[in-house]
């Protein structure tokens, strides 16, 4: 058997594996070891599992995720979180949907010191869902809203997805989290023109309310939430003035996060003590499926497959539109079935050696593949942050319903999609000032 029938057979068989509800990690890891054992010897995939996992574990601008998870656990466990949804209903109650349009702001600003999506639709489902249902709006609505709202942790530095990619993909860390930005604004004021047109044409789904916040509340909210725009000016312009690091700013918005709960006196020995045992179950759990897909790497380079799949395309010669729409109906497809993570890690191995071949630019592919990720965690069957949503708001509100209050965001997602293809610059301007 030829070393590319063996890396056929490798990925249909982790197919199978995936199908079958095997961990995608353990799935990425028996394929590749026994791939390698098939090309090579026992020697070289036994070598394989030695070396690679510390090797890549060991990369320097990976310790930016847990630092940065410990930022967003830190931000939500001392209600921060809950005090930035208080300001920003307090700022748009008057718009048509403003608890909806309140839940996009806080988690775009959420968004900014988490990283992670499905922690950012936990934090708002606890949050937000009571205070939506509690006057009237529609459950499909309020549900929906927190989900899509959720997966601008995707894309809104600092994005875990983003580092993963850059790592991957051996591009600047900091240049693939600032490409996030102006992507991540796109999405929210989309995402926030739709909810508020739908709202004013069928005011039923989001009934105008006199729910306010008052004045000693708002301030003591406003109080408690200053630190978020801080950090995230000082990370993000750190960043990208060329001042820190990726590493060094997750250190230091950690850092400056536990000094600042600890002034406000909101970090308890609880509050710490969840912050740092999500962050090692999430960071964990992140690493599996990244070895992992480490391991699918160098199978799939022994194999040839990669190169095999570039030589065929190279002999179809489409059009680079063509080429990405048609990477952007794989990830669609897949990621109605596969978890954020492992649906990017998964491919990679297979689509950069081909948008390469192409010369694109990999920081704009990496803005589409996040973006393209992220609309997985929304699309049934799977739609991980459907179901996070799901379990928060329990049976007031059914799954198909919820499924069905994110249609409205995904046609939305439409409409960003084609902008950020047509207009690669939205992805590449900031980062032009870097280069």
């Amino acid at each position: 058997m030829s070393a590319m029938t063996i890396g056929l057979v490798g990925l249909g068989s982790l197919i199978v594996l995936l199908a079958v509800r095997i961990p995608v990690g353990l799935a990425l890891a028996l394929v590749s070891f026994f791939g390698v054992l098939a090309i090579r010897d026992i020697n070289a995939a036994i070598g394989m599992v030695k070396s690679m996992p510390y090797d890549f574990v060991a990369h320097w601008s990976l310790s930016a995720i847990p630092l940065f998870l410990l930022m967003g656990n830190i931000a939500y466990n001392t209600g921060i979180t809950e005090a930035l949804f208080v300001v920003m209903r307090r700022l748009v109650r008057k718009l048509p949907g403003g608890l909806v349009i309140a839940t996009n702001l806080a988690g775009a600003g959420f968004a900014a010191v988490s990283g992670s999506s499905m922690a950012t639709a936990a934090a708002l489902g606890r949050i937000a869902a009571p205070e939506m249902l509690k006057v009237g709006y529609q459950p499909a609505l309020a549900g929906g809203a927190i989900a899509a709202t959720g997966t601008l942790g995707a894309l809104i530095p600092p994005s875990i997805l983003m580092v993963l990619f850059a790592v991957f993909a051996q591009v600047s860390v900091g240049q693939m989290l600032i490409a996030g930005i102006l992507p991540g604004l796109l999405t929210v004021a989309v995402y926030i023109g739709m909810v508020s047109l739908r709202c004013w044409l069928d005011p039923s789904i989001a009934p105008r309310t006199e729910l306010d916040t008052n004045d000693a509340e708002y301030r003591a909210a406003a109080r408690r939430v200053w630190p978020l725009p801080v950090i995230s000016i000082l990370v993000l312009g750190g960043i990208y003035g060329g001042f820190f690091t990726s590493t060094e700013a997750a250190a230091f918005g950690a850092f400056f996060t536990l000094l600042v709960t600890m002034v406000q006196r909101s970090l308890t020995m609880t509050a710490l003590w969840n912050s740092v045992v999500e962050t090692l179950e999430s960071t964990a759990a992140i690493f599996f499926v990244a070895v992992g897909a480490m391991f699918l790497t160098r199978f799939l380079a022994l194999s040839g497959l990669p190169f095999h799949i570039s030589g065929w395309i190279d002999d179809w010669s489409p059009e680079p539109l063509t080429l990405v729409l048609l990477a952007c109906l794989v990830f669609l497809v897949l990621g109605m079935f596969l978890d954020a993570i492992g649906l990017m890690l998964l491919t990679l191995p297979v689509m950069l050696p081909i948008f390469r071949s192409y010369d694109m630019d990999i920081i704009w592919i990496g803005v589409l593949v996040v973006k393209l990720v992220e609309i997985g965690l929304m699309t049934p069957p799977v739609g991980l942050n459907v179901y996070v949503v799901k379990g928060v708001m329990g049976n007031t509100v059914s799954l198909d319903k919820l499924f069905r209050g994110v249609a409205w965001f995904l046609g939305a997602e439409i409409v960003i999609m084609a902008l950020l293809i047509a207009f690669p610059s939205i992805s590449t301007f900031l980062v032009t000032f870097m280069r």
